[in-house]
């Protein structure tokens, strides 16, 4: 731990009691600017609310590499909640004990309290709810909400899983802070508490489960290594949208993401071109979206060039839900705009098939058989 006093920064008026505390006890006033704070390595206690001081981190931490970080420390405007956001295990599991020991009414001491940390007795239960509709969630998910103290989530999932009775806390937020939100259920867990991560669709497939088993694996705390972790699973996108359509995901398919801020789009291509070339049905998750309006474009010439023009193509967006929209269009015809972040779109390989309904639109399926190859 750095022999420099933490630096306090206050983000919200509301929690100026509970900075007099911290001033009280452990930490300094300080002048400078965040960016400042983390250049130059200094632990730092921010008071505030957790989406706003979590969105106010960003800029700050352009460039920056986990190991380069000093220990920084989330305090809600009550003193009730201390999340560690920033810093090694080690030096974040000592700055978060000594911020709850300074905010401890029991306490008397305002030196840090050398301890070893007591194992964690709570639970995280990373919970997927499907697409959304209550009958499409698995009742083990339910249970794991209606048994849980802490709710965390992206708010629109958050708002999908309640409503919640008054003795639960919610603590929802932006949906670029998976991390942060990982490693907040494993700290409040570590704490006793029982925690819910809310994903929706399946937890395990682009969502929760991979942040909170990453923040588990990088931390060399104790207690949030021995926290009761359980992922819950629920219906995937694709799984929802192929059972609207039909069966397109009958024989062998893969699953990708179009979004390129966590791998190179030259990545993302190649995996493209060896899925087309394998002639699997693909599942495209992430498709587009504002600040990502040229991909899919890109992603359905390179289909085409394998593809044949009629190739069914669905399209699901927002299945299980009060604006559900299905669509089974071709290769050929499908365009960009007809698409954005909430649709799920599935491309058919060289035997999936469609056929029309007697109640308008179609059926959509890849048969189990594949053609044998001829003899040689």
């Amino acid at each position: 731990m750095s022999a420099l006093a933490p630096a306090l920064l206050i983000r919200d008026a509301r929690g100026r009691d509970t900075a007099e505390r911290l001033y009280a006890r452990l930490a300094e006033a300080s002048d400078a600017t965040l960016s400042d704070i983390i250049q130059d390595r200094r632990p730092c206690i921010i008071v505030g609310e957790i989406d706003t001081s979590i969105l106010a981190l960003a800029p700050a931490l352009i460039d920056r590499r986990p190991e380069e970080l000093a220990p920084l420390v989330f305090v809600s405007c009550d003193g009730e909640l201390v999340v560690p956001l920033l810093g090694s295990g080690a030096e974040r599991a000592e700055l978060t004990r000594r911020v709850t020991r300074a905010l401890d009414p029991a306490s008397t001491s305002a030196q840090p309290l050398e301890t070893s940390p007591a194992p964690g007795s709570g639970r995280v239960g990373v919970v997927g709810l499907g697409p959304g509709a209550l009958e499409l969630r698995a009742p083990v998910v339910t249970q794991e909400l209606e048994q849980a103290q802490d709710i965390l989530g992206y708010t629109t999932y958050v708002r999908m899983a309640g409503p919640f009775r008054a003795d639960q806390r919610i603590l929802d937020s932006d949906n670029r802070c998976e991390m942060d939100r990982a490693r907040m259920a494993l700290e409040l867990a570590a704490q006793g508490r029982r925690v819910v991560v809310v994903s929706s669709g399946d937890p395990g497939v682009f969502a929760m489960a991979t942040a909170v088993v990453e923040a588990l694996d990088e931390t060399d705390d104790p207690a949030w290594r021995s926290v009761d972790l359980a992922i819950l699973p629920g219906i995937s996108a694709a799984q929802a949208v192929a059972a609207r359509a039909g069966a397109p995901l009958g024989h062998d398919f893969c699953v990708l993401s179009l979004s390129d801020n966590l791998k190179p789009w030259s990545q993302i291509e190649r995996r493209l071109e060896h899925a087309a070339a394998a002639d699997l049905v693909i599942a495209l998750y992430n498709p587009s979206s504002k600040a990502r309006p040229w991909q899919l474009a890109h992603a359905l010439e390179l289909l085409r060039r394998h593809r044949a023009p009629a190739t069914p193509v669905v399209l699901g967006r927002d299945v299980g839900r009060p604006d559900e929209r299905v669509l089974t269009t071709t290769l050929d015809e499908v365009q960009p705009e007809q698409v954005d972040m909430r649709t799920l779109v599935i491309i058919g390989s060289s035997l999936t098939r469609q056929f029309p309904r007697t109640d308008g639109g179609a059926w959509v399926y890849t048969p189990r058989w594949y053609p044998q190859a001829p003899a040689g």
